[in-house]
C-alpha cells in the first residue's frame, strides 16, 4: 500500500503520522510534491559542518526534521546549542531519534558497524550491567527521552524500534510522551 494512502487513513483517525519514503525510483518534481520534512544526523563528519546541512534544508523549504537516533546525548546537546545559535530552532521543528538497543551485541555492532552512529561505551557497560539488556535498552531509551525533553529548540521525539515495533506504546508510556500535554 501507498505510504501516502496509509497516512491518510491513519490521520482519518486523528492521528498524525510521517511518511518515510525511499527515493531511488522517483524524479526531483515527484519527491518534491510529497515531501513534509527531511533526515538529518547530528553526528557525522564533519561534525562542525552538520547545522550548516541542516540550515541548506531549511532553507530548502522543509518543516521538520527527523534525526539520526541519539544515543550521544552531550554531544547531541553541542549540535543543538550550534542550531539556536544560526536560529534555526525557530524555522524548522526538530525530532530527536530515539530508540531502545535490544542487546550488549546490538549496541557495538552500531558502535563499529554503523557509520555515523555515536553510542557512547557507558551505554554498552549500562547494557552489560543488567540481566534484562531488553529492559535496560527499554530504560536507557526512556531515560534519553527525558534528557532530550530538556533541550531546547527540540520539539519531540521519533521513537524508532527497528524489528521492535510492538515496544512503542509501552516506551510512550513511560517516559510520560501520553497523553500529550
Amino acid at each position: 500500500m501507498s505510504s501516502i494512502t496509509s497516512a491518510i487513513k491513519i490521520m482519518q483517525l486523528g492521528m498524525e503520522p510521517i511518511i518515510q519514503m525511499v527515493t531511488r525510483d522517483r524524479n526531483r518534481i515527484a519527491l518534491q510534491s510529497d515531501l513534509i520534512g527531511a533526515a538529518a544526523n547530528p553526528f557525522a563528519d564533519p561534525f562542525d559542518y552538520r547545522p550548516v546541512r541542516l540550515a541548506k534544508k531549511v532553507n530548502a523549504g522543509v518543516n521538520f526534521i527527523q534525526t539520526q537516533s541519539v544515543y550521544n546525548v552531550e554531544k547531541f546537546k553541542e549540535y543543538m546549542k550550534r542550531i539556536r545559535d544560526m536560529g534555526l530552532q525557530e524555522k524548522v521543528y526538530i525530532l530527536a531519534g530515539v530508540g531502545p538497543i535490544k542487546s550488549v551485541g546490538m549496541a557495538k555492532y552500531m558502535q563499529k558497524n554503523v557509520a555515523s552512529m555515536d553510542v557512547p561505551d557507558k551505554i554498552v557497560e549500562r547494557l552489560k550491567k543488567n540481566k534484562d539488556a531488553k529492559e535496560e535498552g527499554i530504560n536507557i531509551c526512556v531515560d534519553i527521552i527525558q534528557e532530550i525533553k530538556e533541550i531546547e529548540g527540540v520539539s519531540g521525539v521519533h521513537i524508532m524500534a527497528i524489528e521492535w515495533e510492538e515496544i512503542v506504546p509501552e516506551i510512550v508510556k513511560l517516559a510520560g510522551l501520553y497523553p500529550r500535554p
